[in-house]
């Protein structure tokens, strides 16, 4: 009789026990735990994060944080926190949860074009991934790095080819350039390199002139007939006078600062620089902007013909009139200096 009263006792315990197990199980396992209507939901964990602060951003989307906190600690994923971005799906387990921030980093679009230096993007590519704008910049403008790949701060900015990339979310600065300088050399294959020797230019003189020739026209179209005035001009040795080279070189001066150059006129043409292709020959010591990869190619295919000049065409804004003599363009130019002054446009 007692030992069946001992039985009987160790067999309630365990169902009792089962039974707290079970319900454990569930609580922590199997039920449910999100607490938002969307389909889901994303949390960003920085790199070496704290569990606390993971915990911080799940508690809003939780139902039962407790029971959360319950299971990672057992599944130990509270001392193994991993950074990125993750998905949280409406209905998931704090066992799906936990499995899902432990191993299923999710990658970020990275997008970029028509950054006007290395600044700008750096704040671009900061609001796209975990590093900040200013390890960013810094690892942009390392010289060690410049010097070992054939960079200079003048042509830096043209390592970067504006497209969009994916990355996790967590990349840092060195491994964002690192991939930089990897899809650079990706994009500059032996077909492009070929027609840069033909045009007697290294990669960086290309997207130099590039980057003149997206500022002269956003129109994809009219690039190749642009970048064939500035190669016929390059090989005849006659200076590249290329408005946009003016208003950059105005605008590092301080008197120019936070003001928008709309008409180019004969003083900007007097400004010291070597960015002034008025005054001084051949291609300016780097970008003066990001070219747009249409841009590029319009360069490496520009259009030949036997144009050496080219004005703003104020029948069509955004186009421009070209010419193979300057009496024809001084004409073109003229009527285009009458559009400004009839809009008020007077500098």
């Amino acid at each position: 009789m007692y030992i069946k009263k001992i039985l009987l006792a160790i067999v309630i315990i365990g169902l009792v026990v089962a039974a707290f197990f079970a319900n454990f199980v569930y609580k922590a396992m199997l039920k449910p735990n999100t607490a938002f209507n969307n389909e889901s939901a994303f949390i960003f964990i920085p790199s070496n994060a704290s569990y606390a602060e993971v915990r911080s951003q799940l508690e809003p989307l939780l139902l039962d944080i407790d029971s959360f906190d319950d299971l990672a600690h057992k599944k130990e994923y509270s001392t193994h926190i991993k950074a990125g971005k993750y998905e949280v799906k409406k209905g998931m387990t704090n066992n799906d949860i936990i499995n899902t921030i432990r191993s299923k980093n999710l990658p970020v679009k990275v997008s970029f074009n028509n950054q006007e230096n290395l600044e700008k993007l750096a704040g671009r590519i900061a609001a796209q991934i975990e590093a900040d704008s200013i390890s960013l910049l810094q690892s942009m403008t390392d010289s060690a790095f410049l010097s070992k790949n054939k960079f200079q701060e003048a042509t830096a900015l043209g390592m970067y080819i504006p497209n969009s990339y994916e990355f996790f979310w967590n990349t840092s600065a060195e491994q964002f350039r690192a991939r930089m300088l990897k899809e650079y050399y990706r994009f500059w294959n032996s077909d492009r390199l070929k027609k840069a020797k033909g045009l007697g230019l290294s990669s960086n003189e290309v997207i130099t002139l590039a980057s003149i020739v997206h500022e002269e026209s956003k129109q994809a179209s009219e690039q190749p007939r642009i970048a064939g005035v500035y190669i016929n001009r390059i090989r005849i040795g006659m200076p590249l006078q290329a408005d946009p080279t003016l208003k950059f070189a105005a605008y590092q001066l301080p008197q120019y600062e936070n003001t928008v150059i709309k008409r180019v006129l004969n003083v900007h043409k007097e400004i010291d620089s070597p960015y002034n292709t008025y005054k001084y020959s051949g291609l300016p010591p780097g970008l003066i902007a990001m070219p747009d990869i249409t841009a590029i190619e319009a360069v490496l295919n520009y259009e030949k013909h036997k144009y050496l000049y080219f004005a703003a065409d104020a029948k069509r804004i955004g186009y421009h009139n070209f010419a193979k003599t300057l009496a024809q363009h001084n004409v073109n130019a003229r009527n285009y200096q009458r559009y400004l002054s009839a809009q008020g446009i007077n500098k």
